[in-house]
């Protein structure tokens, strides 16, 4: 199918998904809500729903500002609103006084409720103020089993999605030249390591490109992907802009402050 072709072999199982999504919509003629998507995954989505007059798409994921959201698939009679993506929002109340917690804190602590990651969104976390985003239809259930985050106890607070912290995407762009497009020499660029320092981070399974992990050092970026790797935090290849004399590609990266 020429479909896949403009998508890497390891997104084609997602592709199926969506063009199953696609067509239950089109025949049944009613909306169909997602899971949280990470914004590669939207990119697929709104690729393969394209334009078509049958089945249209939008997107939400709680707030203005966040990268993962559910995806609203309808047919054109259908208004899409912001109720319509089932969202709630929580605060975590915690002793800030005693205790630090992070992102991945968090995150991991909802790992361990046993719900898939699609079921949770952005976590906001700014100063000692920590937010998430869950899907609607879980959020008794984590309200009723997150009674901590590591050592410390927590309790939620449910939020109307007004109430967001208003965070601010932010990347410091350069133009860099690296020898290839390999995983290894563009994590090596954009956050000053040595090849093999970014080779051994890759092969330990601490490396993603848009949100899922990557141990092969020769996978090929290109433009729009986002790299993670832990401790590091997160760059973004904006574009290949071509071969310098010497040979080399000539790339603009952003580095998330």
């Amino acid at each position: 199918m020429e479909l896949y072709q403009h998508f890497r072999k390891e997104e084609h199982q997602f592709i199926d998904q969506v063009l199953e999504w696609k067509e239950t919509v089109g025949r049944q003629y009613a909306p169909k809500l997602t899971d949280f998507l990470d914004p590669r995954e939207q990119q697929i989505v709104q690729s393969v729903v394209g334009s078509d007059g049958d089945v249209r798409v939008s997107f939400f994921g709680g707030a203005p500002f966040v990268e993962r959201k559910r995806a609203l698939l309808y047919p054109p009679y259908f208004e899409a609103d912001e109720g319509e993506y089932d969202i709630a929002l929580f605060a975590v109340r915690y002793p800030g006084k005693f205790v630090s917690l992070e992102h991945r804190d968090v995150l991991g602590a909802l790992m361990s409720l046993g719900l898939r990651r699609g079921k949770f969104g952005d976590i906001l976390v700014m100063g000692g103020e920590i937010q998430f985003f869950t899907a609607a239809e879980v959020a008794d259930y984590v309200r009723l089993h997150l009674g901590a985050i590591g050592k410390a106890p927590v309790s939620l607070e449910q939020l109307p999605l007004s109430a967001a912290i208003p965070l601010e995407d932010a990347w410091q762009e350069e133009t860099a030249t690296v020898s290839s497009l390999r995983l290894d020499a563009v994590l090596a660029q954009a956050f000053r390591l040595a090849r093999e320092r970014a080779k051994a981070l890759i092969e330990s399974g601490l490396v993603k490109v848009n949100w899922k992990v990557v141990d092969k050092p020769d996978f090929l970026c290109g433009p729009g992907d986002v790299l993670s790797a832990r401790g590091f935090g997160r760059c973004k290849l904006f574009s290949v802009e071509g071969m310098t004399k010497k040979e080399r590609w000539r790339v603009r990266l952003g580095r998330q402050k």
